[in-house]
């Protein structure tokens, strides 16, 4: 009888699929009015005009290859160490979303909610991996049994229900590590446990995608490289940048010279709720958020740090403080040189020098509200300027200053011509490039927003960390970055966030700490792989 409702219930998804793919694709009434038309014709026209000057396509440079081509063959078993909110994410993006989401955005969608019609289409443009979450390990009771029901009985991709009996529940990642079954792990915990788990797991053999930051310290950086160089394990860093069309499209414009020569590259964070500045303990009623003492094993989530009493603000805003975490710097400083490091291959900077304060939130914390940081790239004869504020979420962008253009980068990309330019001077002369507007812009379809239901969530996607668009397709960047580990663990090759990567923007990230930290100008040794 049970196996018969299963059956029924895996069906009756499969058919909400097809209903809500049915509905996508019916034309919006009154959607293509003259000034919409006028709107379009005029921006296909710049940017005509750019494709055929500069050498540039709407195409991103390159398209990545479906897992439908051979590469899901091999059954893949992963065991995932945290299954917090990240954690939880990382599932979705590998295909396994928990019943309940899925059940409360289709029912959603069927009301013409737009947000909820976009995460679905995104959700069921994810490939099918062909891999199996066989082992869930969280010190907190509450998550580790989230975790278990999502593995076992999540909603795939393809609509269907998991039908996995053979979860197993581990409390201590050791454990979960012994197990011979498991191929891979994804470690998705707080950023003080990244290093040894990483370097526990691949000592075990496992295959590791680790979140950022990937360390706390230099010296754990150099144990978890030598670690992984040694294992010949296949290592990704979470640092989705890479899978983002846009920030390929990006890369193309810099190797064209079609900026000119660039000399400061500004990024920024910009936050403005107690949410988006690490203060997460508390629900919206303003009562504390689950957790005690009796269901997190909080001795083993403290690890090696310094004994404290048990605290619900500290497990649910571990960032604020240095004990677990470089603050900013691991925490959204990391996407950005990710993000420009994929743009410009810089490498490592030759200095950092940061400063800020806390002037804004007065809840305990190390981690500043106010936060800025100059690298200097003296053999590419450029700055990178970084500005974080967790007061104000006036969007600031992240802008590539050319000497012939200006290249704004997030989610879409486009170019402004500099009036000065020498590049375009006839150009602009002759009114074939404006001054006042962009001359080319990408994607030529911006990713939709609607789908965003928070202010952290919409600071994700306005810069390019949630969505990227592949052949006309609104896809997930994680999974597309979960995708390519779980390719290359099957075909060989290398990953885009791989151990070399990962260090470079690991010293980065390393240096910014260490620079406000100890309140002085620091640099790199590249002889001794040292910062000074």
């Amino acid at each position: 009888m049970a196996d018969n409702k299963e059956k029924d219930n895996s069906n009756n998804q499969i058919s909400r699929r097809d209903v809500l793919k049915g509905l996508a694709a019916v034309p919006v009434l009154g959607l293509f009015t003259y000034d919409f038309w006028k709107k379009q014709t005029l921006e296909k026209a710049r940017n005509k005009i750019a494709q055929l000057d500069l050498g540039l396509t709407s195409d991103a440079p390159s398209i990545l290859p479906s897992s439908s081509m051979g590469s899901s063959d091999k059954l893949i078993r992963i065991g995932i160490i945290g299954v917090g909110g990240r954690g939880t994410s990382l599932l979705k993006s590998a295909g396994f979303m928990t019943p309940e989401d899925y059940n409360e955005l289709f029912e959603k969608a069927n009301k013409n909610d737009k947000g909820a019609e976009s995460k679905l289409e995104r959700y069921y443009n994810q490939d099918m991996l062909n891999i199996h979450v066989i082992g869930i390990c969280d010190v907190f009771d509450t998550r580790a049994e989230k975790g278990v029901h999502i593995a076992s009985k999540g909603i795939q991709p393809n609509g269907e229900a998991v039908d996995n009996k053979n979860v197993i529940r581990y409390k201590r990642y050791q454990d979960l590590l012994a197990n011979p079954d498991i191929d891979a792990v994804i470690i998705s915990t707080p950023d003080f446990h990244h290093a040894h788990m990483t370097i526990d797991a691949v000592n075990a053999g496992k295959h590791v995608y680790c979140e950022k930051a990937m360390t706390m310290t230099e010296e754990e950086l150099h144990q978890v490289y030598a670690a992984v160089k040694k294992s010949g394990v296949v290592f990704q860093l979470g640092h989705q940048n890479s899978k983002n069309e846009t920030f390929k499209k990006a890369r193309e414009i810099v190797d064209k010279n079609i900026l000119g020569k660039v000399t400061l590259v500004e990024t920024t964070t910009n936050r403005n709720s107690p949410y988006g500045a690490w203060i997460r303990h508390l629900d919206s009623d303003g009562n504390p958020k689950p957790g005690s003492p009796e269901t997190i094993d909080w001795k083993q989530w403290l690890g090696n740090t310094p004994e404290v009493p048990f605290s619900i603000e500290r497990y649910y805003g571990w960032p604020r403080w240095f004990a677990y975490d470089t603050g900013l710097a691991g925490q959204l400083f990391s996407h950005e040189v990710d993000a420009l490091n994929q743009i410009m291959g810089f490498g490592i900077p030759k200095s950092a020098t940061s400063s800020g304060g806390i002037y804004f939130y007065k809840q305990e914390r190390d981690m500043p509200d106010t936060f800025h940081s100059v690298l200097e790239f003296p053999d590419r004869k450029f700055t990178m300027l970084y500005s974080a504020c967790l007061a104000s979420s006036k969007s600031r962008g992240r802008v590539f200053m050319g000497s012939d253009a200006s290249m704004k980068v997030g989610g879409s990309l486009e170019l402004n011509v500099d009036r000065e330019s020498i590049q375009y001077k006839e150009k602009i002369k002759h009114g074939l490039i404006s001054t006042e507007k962009p001359f080319y812009t990408y994607p030529a379809k911006p990713i939709s927003v609607d789908g965003i239901s928070s202010a952290t969530e919409l600071y994700y996607a306005e810069r390019g960390l949630i969505d990227t668009r592949v052949k006309g397709k609104s896809m997930d960047i994680t999974h597309l970055h979960i995708k390519e580990w779980v390719d290359v663990i099957r075909n060989g090759g290398t990953t885009g966030c791989n151990i070399e990567k990962a260090f470079e923007d690991t010293v980065a990230v390393l240096m910014v700490h260490k620079s406000y930290v100890e309140n002085r100008k620091v640099e790199w040794d590249p002889e001794n792989r040292r910062i000074v």
